[in-house]
């Protein structure tokens, strides 16, 4: 139980984690530096692109319709959108498929969720792991390219938030089927010597039957009469 409830603090923490990644700001980020203080700093998501000025005003465009958008945004999209719900449904059956919880049916039923949760959470970092390294992919790729003349960007906060997120899924959702694996495993095994006890014993006590039997007891009249005497009537 202490081993589920590990799990389910980890992999809920990196899903709140990975939704947050999702309308974060900073993503990929750029500045202009004057003589003395950065006199434009240039950002951008998975839904627009901004540029900060010195003073702290900010000049956002949202991006075109989905249909023109670059290819790997649309992926970033689509994976952190699959991350976000894999995860919410991850943590609804991790409550069902939980020890501590009273809902969710036999233990076997309750194994089985929390199972199927742990899975969930296990995708859930996958895909938001997948779409930040592609992302970051595109910006690296981008900025060591010496044939690439337009506004060069480098790794935002964003990425390194969602990167931790998708971890901290990956682990909890491991730890999770671990857990229950873990417990199938010691209820197989206990299961399995005591049968083997059992069987032994029999055995045992037939081989010792068959090398020593004693012989039955002797009801009949003659061997009954010498114990009783005057008294038992009384």
């Amino acid at each position: 139980m202490y081993q589920e409830i590990l799990a389910f603090a980890l992999a809920t923490s990196g899903w709140v984690l990975v939704s947050s990644t999702l309308p974060t700001d900073y993503w990929k980020v750029s500045s202009l530096d004057g003589t003395v203080i950065t006199t434009a700093t240039y950002w951008s998501n998975l839904w627009k692109t901004c540029v900060t000025d010195s003073t702290g005003v900010s000049n956002c465009k949202d991006f075109p319709s989905m249909l023109a958008l670059d290819g790997y945004i649309q992926a970033c999209r689509g994976l952190m959108i699959a991350a976000v719900c894999l995860g919410f449904f991850g943590t609804v059956f991790a409550l069902v498929g939980m020890k501590c919880t009273k809902i969710g049916g036999s233990d076997k039923t309750k194994a089985r969720i929390a199972c199927f949760a742990g899975v969930n959470f296990i995708l859930s970092g996958l895909c938001s792991l997948s779409a930040c390294s592609l992302y970051a992919h595109r910006i690296t790729s981008e900025f060591f390219n010496p044939m690439f003349v337009a506004q060069k960007y480098e790794l935002g906060a964003a990425l390194f938030i969602g990167w931790a997120g998708s971890v901290l899924c990956v682990l909890g959702g491991g730890v999770l089927c671990f857990s229950v694996a873990d417990c199938c495993k010691k209820s197989h095994t206990d299961y399995t010597y005591k049968g083997a006890a059992s069987h032994s014993h029999i055995s045992s006590y037939q081989r010792g039957k068959s090398i020593s039997q004693r012989p039955p007891p002797d009801y009949s009249s003659s061997s009954r009469a010498p114990n009783f005497d005057k008294n038992v009537y009384v």
